[in-house]
């Protein structure tokens, strides 16, 4: 599986989700061919009693001891920026992104993960406190050394992303190739304030922009929405409540009927195949989530279908 296919998002791996239970999920993925595992190194401090942050990096380490030859399986993905500097004070002491904070921070996310490389490592966030020249060439800095493989930017604008790509050349460091935001087949009402804070959305610049820029990846979390698709408990966000959604969920629970699939399914699937194809990294909690989100890489969908779905608003 590729990054077309799904990423495991491991963020509560070792905090709401015990150990057991979060190593078992991580063998179920790789043994169902599941490649990218996603994680960051501030998750999950707001799950912790103490505060503390880095329990998933940790747990994920943990795993990978325990299998010889499993680090050469998995491609690693992690993040630096938000991660708190005195516990229960967020966010005023989140690290940020000048050159010392990265480059201390890429060392204790490799101690805690137990490996000797990053495959693709994010800046969770922006930091206009420094000059983005710094940030840019401290990145750089760390894939010239061996120690990562890839660069993304998570949560950034997307002019803030190409001013970063654009000082990185001039620099003669590598750049961002890879974006990662908040998308799923519904959205929310255009300035609507989401529950989750920090979160920023894939917008329609955003996917025009990684449509034009070639080897540019987009990764998307929250693509299910917690649950919110087929969970009576868990409904959608107040911020996703207007006429469009509606509209929205019939195309969706109609695809899935024909298809003989969850609305889940059909979600990922729609992500995972459009133009341009966007990666969605899903959390789970159990295997039946897991299995689930693994077989809407099987799913086709039809150009009338998919013309179905794009044209509900």
């Amino acid at each position: 599986m590729t990054e077309r296919g799904m990423i495991l998002g491991a963020m509560y791996f070792g905090t709401r989700l015990d150990e057991t239970s979060s190593m078992r999920l991580l063998d179920r993925f790789v043994d169902q061919g599941g490649t990218w595992i996603d994680t960051a190194n501030n998750y999950a401090f707001w799950a912790d009693p103490s505060g503390a942050a880095g329990q998933s990096e940790a747990l994920i380490g943990r795993w990978l001891a325990a299998r010889p030859g499993m680090r050469d399986r998995v491609r690693i993905s992690t993040k630096v920026r938000y991660r708190p500097t005195v516990p229960g004070r967020w966010p005023e002491s989140a690290e940020g992104l000048s050159a010392p904070v990265i480059r201390q921070a890429v060392q204790d996310s490799l101690k805690r993960l137990g490996t000797d490389r990053i495959d693709l490592y994010w800046a969770h966030g922006e930091d206009r406190t420094v000059t983005l020249e710094e940030t840019v060439v401290a990145f750089g800095d760390l894939v010239r050394d061996g120690t990562v493989a890839r660069l993304g930017a998570s949560n950034h604008a997307t002019w803030y992303v190409e001013r970063a790509r654009q000082l990185a050349r001039q620099q003669g460091v590598e750049g961002f190739t890879a974006l990662q935001l908040r998308w799923s087949y519904v959205q929310p009402r255009p300035g609507a304030v989401l529950p989750d804070q920090g979160h920023r959305l894939l917008t329609p610049e955003a996917l025009d922009y990684a449509r034009s820029e070639p080897g540019l990846a987009v990764w998307a979390y929250t693509p299910l929405i917690n649950g919110a698709y087929t969970r009576a408990d868990r409904p959608l966000p107040e911020a996703y409540r207007h006429p469009g959604t509606e509209r929205r969920l019939v195309a969706l629970a109609e695809v899935a009927q024909q298809l003989g699939v969850t609305r889940n399914q059909v979600v990922l699937a729609w992500m995972a195949t459009g133009n341009p194809a966007v990666t969605p990294i899903v959390g789970v909690s159990t295997a039946a989530q897991l299995d689930e989100a693994l077989r809407a890489d099987r799913i086709t969908l039809s150009d009338n279908q998919r013309r179905h779905l794009d044209e509900a608003h």
